[in-house]
């Protein structure tokens, strides 16, 4: 990839300084320097529709975000090929063990508040059918789904029902630590790819699961983002953080037929697929399940 003839096609006759930013296990993320300014130029990876992404819509959702100032400002969105330019957030990852922290939880509690409280997006993230989806990509595509995808299924199928209807609000839906930067004065999120209308208890969820906060930490998420813990609030989530790994799972099965990219996807899949399992194997689970 000549990313320097896309940056010169995107800023003509600039001098622009390109380097190469890490952490993305789907795109190709640069930072480039020119004198007004830094910018990230997000390069998708091969076939990352086949992951649910359509980067009109990631296009759309970062305009959202940047609009209720939790997401970067959206320079351009280059056509046909879904090249996204956002702007440079100076700042730093939030390191794990200070996400965990009850300030950092509030402070991403407001962050997940404003967007889910934004424009609404022109597509849908329904974790139930997300994992559905990706397993006939899989099977399209030669790969081999674990056997416990079957077993999942069904306990899916068992949260769906135990979930009911819920409001549909703007979601981000993959709330890993390194899509969460302090600039100092707020926690801004990237990373909008797989941004939809979903369910705002999955994101918590998601949340919670991806940077490993406990019970007591999932109860400070819960009173920071709806100013009270409710018995029903602490059952969706118990039961999304299921879900979220299940989709997490699921989509390392899909990367691993699809990507590119140097990276174990049949690893991250596994260790997805146990931590489920484990998630599942809990008594505060088994209590949500069953009512």
């Amino acid at each position: 990839m000549d990313v320097e003839a896309i940056a010169a096609r995107i800023w003509p006759g600039a001098q622009a300084h390109v380097e190469r930013l890490g952490g993305g296990i789907t795109n190709h993320n640069y930072r480039v320097d020119l004198p007004e300014g830094s910018f990230v130029l997000r390069v998708a990876g091969r076939d990352t529709a086949l992951l649910g992404i359509d980067r009109s819509v990631e296009h759309e959702a970062a305009l959202a975000a940047a609009a209720v100032g939790v997401g970067p400002d959206v320079i351009q969105f280059v056509e046909p090929e879904g090249y996204l330019v956002t702007r440079y957030i100076e700042g730093e990852i939030v390191p794990l063990e200070r996400i965990r922290e009850p300030e950092s939880i509030r402070r991403v509690a407001r962050a997940l508040r404003a967007v889910h409280r934004g424009p609404s997006l022109p597509a849908r993230f329904i974790s139930f059918r997300v994992v559905e989806d990706y397993r006939t990509v899989a099977f399209a595509r030669g790969a081999e789904v674990p056997p416990s995808y079957a077993w999942a299924r069904q306990v899916a199928r068992r949260i769906e029902r135990a979930r009911g209807a819920f409001p549909e609000r703007p979601c981000h839906n993959d709330l890993l630590n390194a899509n969460f930067i302090d600039d100092g004065a707020r926690i801004r999120i990237v990373d909008w790819e797989y941004a939809g209308m979903g369910d705002v208890l999955f994101d918590l969820a998601n949340f919670s699961v991806n940077n490993g906060l406990g019970r007591d930490e999932r109860g400070v998420l819960l009173e920071a983002y709806f100013g009270e813990v409710r018995a029903d609030h602490e059952r969706a989530l118990e039961l999304m953080l299921f879900m979220s790994d299940f989709r997490e799972a699921m989509w390392g099965v899909v990367q691993g037929a699809v990507s590119e990219l140097d990276f174990d996807f049949a690893g991250y899949a596994a260790e997805h697929f146990e931590r489920m399992e484990t998630t599942a194997a809990t008594p505060a689970f088994t209590h949500a399940l069953g009512e």
